[in-house]
């Protein structure tokens, strides 16, 4: 049974850090694409951030301040995300899938998600 289980979540103030982390299990995470996005209440769940299998390809909506990076020796992808706004405030779900896209539909596995509110 595949799991994605996203940690790390919580209240920050504006410019703030907050470091996600998602770690998955059965399946061999190493051969997946990996991904953040995220769902604010009344939209439409958007991509934040993209890593390919091997830490490479990377998409990420806002380079300055997130960072996408994965260590699939211990099965798990992580999302820093610094100098935050209260427009980040969303849930954010980890996922995965067979290769690298910005569409929710290329990807097979998520995670619950994380709850991020961002105090102005």
């Amino acid at each position: 049974q595949v799991q994605l289980v996203e940690s790390g979540g919580g209240l920050v103030q504006a410019g703030g850090s907050l470091k996600l982390s998602c770690a998955a299990s059965g399946l061999t995470f190493s051969r997946y694409a990996a991904a953040w996005f995220r769902q604010a209440p009344g939209k439409e769940r958007e991509i934040v951030a993209v890593i390919a299998w091997n830490g490479g390809g990377t998409y990420n909506v806002d380079p300055g301040r997130f960072t996408i990076s994965r260590d699939n020796a211990k099965n798990t992808v992580y999302l820093q995300m610094n100098s935050l706004k209260p427009e980040d405030t969303a849930v954010y779900y980890c996922a995965a899938g067979p290769s690298i896209s910005r569409s929710t539909m290329a990807y097979n596995f998520w995670g619950q998600g994380t709850q991020v509110t961002v105090a102005s």
